[in-house]
């Protein structure tokens, strides 16, 4: 087992402009095929429906593989708030010894009454980080949300709109 050194790069959202997008209302199965695009009746706004504290949320893209069991996997992007107080199994970005790292936090008492802090990693292979008084700990922000592209390409970076005629399925 072993600890692992997380980076993660640090982004101030832009939140003045509206970010709508369709909405199926109601839902979209992961079963068996339905028509959402007749059920397309509402929008939402990323920056109004998913963002809690606009001038303390931030997005990171996380680095490593320590969190992989949690389904937040190296190259994803992440909703990080400030102010969203964190609670005993959260997934946190903690400012460590000079690093960041991301990890859920396991709060436990012992017998005598004492709490103990944990960073509980999402992968197996790393050892679970027990915060003692002489480390340089704080907790960052709480993880609100994972952002992953599918498309096996960074987003905005050589994606390219194909155009109808080029679909195969057309």
């Amino acid at each position: 087992m072993k600890n692992e050194e997380v980076k993660l790069t640090l982004y101030k959202g832009g939140f003045e402009e509206k970010v709508e997008l369709e909405h199926a209302g109601g839902g979209i199965r992961a079963g068996f095929p339905s028509p959402a695009a007749d059920y397309m009746e509402d929008r939402i706004d990323f920056n109004r429906d998913f963002i809690i504290n606009p001038e303390c949320t931030f997005y990171a893209q996380c680095t490593g593989d320590s969190m992989i069991e949690e389904g937040i996997y190296d190259g994803d992007y992440l909703v990080i708030d400030k102010l969203v107080e964190p609670e005993n199994g959260d997934i946190v970005v903690a400012f460590l010894d000079g690093d960041f790292t991301l990890k859920r936090l396991d709060i436990r008492k012992t017998p005598n009454g004492r709490r103990r802090l944990f960073l509980m990693p999402g992968n197996p292979k790393y050892d679970p980080i027990e915060i003692e008084e002489y480390n340089d700990f704080r907790i960052w922000g709480t993880l609100l949300y994972s952002i992953k592209d599918f498309s096996k390409r960074h987003p905005k970076k050589n994606r390219k709109r194909k155009s109808s005629s080029k679909n195969p399925l057309r």
